[in-house]
């Protein structure tokens, strides 16, 4: 057996006590510079992934062009006997076998209503594709604040259609087969705005059928498909005791409830910061509206990513000038975009 014994003079290896601290102060140091670096390139890998997403599902949009002769249409939206609008497919709906998810399409019941409880499944049916994953909570259900469907948990998404430009002197929203139907104008008309039929099967005039390509006069490139969308704050209490309860505002992909799935440009700076309640609480020339038909926004960075008719997405700033972007949103408005996007 080979015993060794600590012999006086002989210096023992390892750290002192000093040096022990003086090596974790060193890798504490270096850990809070690295800490900054891996956050952004987390922050970056996320925002390429939600371009991929929103590139993805642009091009699903113009398949589907290519093979029915014309874009899927942002909403439809059915008038019952009475003055109630029954929602049906939506554009996210119609794409899924464009984005390999045929057995989710075929899963949709076409005969009933969008909310109907034949279609929970699809409406429950979370989709990455369909979610930026800088966004918040994507990965469980949530009931939306409004609508028909305000009792069903749906599965929350990150993008939303472009219904056209909104605000004074053309109120319409483009979201509604009535609004399209009997809107003074049509030069802000979007490509994905609601169609819809009234009661005994006579069409709404302008809005009965969906956009084809040859419609979008204003060039691809230059015109707003889809776009980011998110809302950040959960509940704000105002000085005055209001309550907004607004995360149930944020997208929800299959449901085609007015704004949880299509939304159109109001040419308002507060309504691209992503918001609800911030956007609401500044106020402007479209009240609430524009907040909610009109909400756009991301959680990167500065900016949020829109696709367009020739399939290219751009990371557009916040710093935008909004006139520009409402320019962009319409297909057949004849503007002049100075110095392109």
């Amino acid at each position: 057996m080979n015993l060794r014994f600590f012999q006086p003079g002989r210096s023992a290896n390892g750290f002192t006590l000093v040096e022990l601290l003086v090596v974790i102060a060193i890798i504490g140091t270096l850990v809070a510079l690295l800490l900054p670096a891996v956050q952004s390139a987390r922050d970056a890998a996320r925002r390429a992934q939600c371009q991929s997403n929103i590139k993805q599902l642009c091009l699903a949009t113009l398949n589907y062009e290519s093979a029915h002769d014309e874009l899927p249409t942002g909403a439809r939206r059915d008038l019952d006997g009475g003055n109630n609008l029954l929602n049906k497919e939506n554009w996210a709906i119609l794409i899924l076998p464009y984005i390999e998810q045929q057995a989710l399409y075929d899963r949709y019941d076409f005969t009933v209503i969008n909310e109907h409880r034949n279609n929970w499944p699809v409406l429950q049916t979370i989709l990455s594709v369909q979610q930026c994953p800088s966004d918040e909570d994507l990965d469980h259900l949530q009931i939306p604040r409004k609508g028909n469907g305000n009792h069903v948990p749906m599965a929350r998404g990150s993008y939303r259609a472009n219904t056209g430009r909104c605000g004074p002197p053309h109120g319409a929203k483009w979201d509604s087969p009535g609004a399209v139907g009997t809107a003074t104008s049509l030069q802000w008309l979007g490509p994905f705005h609601a169609i819809g039929i009234k009661e005994r099967g006579r069409p709404y005039p302008n809005s009965i059928k969906a956009t084809k390509m040859k419609e979008i006069t204003d060039g691809f490139s230059n015109t707003l498909f889809l776009g980011e969308s998110t809302n950040r704050t959960p509940t704000v209490v105002t000085d005055q005791g209001l309550v907004y309860a607004s995360v149930g505002r944020r997208p929800f992909w299959a449901y085609t409830s007015r704004y949880y799935n299509t939304v159109c440009v109001y040419p308002e700076s507060r309504t691209i910061i992503g918001d609800f309640a911030r956007c609401d609480l500044v106020g402007g020339p479209g009240g609430s509206n524009a907040c909610k038909h009109g909400g756009w926004g991301s959680l990167h960075p500065g900016g949020l990513h829109y696709s367009f008719g020739d399939g290219s997405v751009s990371f557009i700033n916040t710093d935008i000038n909004m006139d520009t972007l409402a320019k962009m949103a319409s297909m057949k408005g004849g503007e002049v975009i100075e110095g392109g996007r």
